[in-house]
């Protein structure tokens, strides 16, 4: 099992190593135990968080509702809670280090 999620009783949880103001929104690999993320929004009003919610729904093909940013809004480290136990969600978390 990959270290940056972890199975919930609910879905499964994301740790998140994030960087705001980047070029564009993009896996930028593995930091420790935390998944390495580069947005290309500002860390201003949010917008990076809403930046990297939007990404991850995108590429984890989920509704936007189904994460949530469980700790970390006003810090680099993050932890978002994705909704779902279905055997493709946990297939396209394991290949989110992948180039799409």
């Amino acid at each position: 099992m990959s270290s940056y999620f972890l199975p919930t009783c609910q879905g499964y949880r994301l740790l998140l190593l994030v960087t705001p103001g980047a070029r564009r929104t993009e896996v930028a690999g593995q930091h420790g135990d935390r998944l390495k993320i580069r947005v290309a929004a500002a860390p201003e009003k949010g917008a990076a968080n809403q930046e990297l919610l939007a990404f991850l729904a995108a590429r984890l093909q989920v509704p936007k509702s189904a994460l949530r940013l469980a700790s970390g809004a006003q810090s680099r480290a993050k932890v978002v809670e994705i909704a779902g136990l279905e055997p493709e969600l946990r297939q396209r978390l394991e290949k989110l280090l992948e180039t799409p």
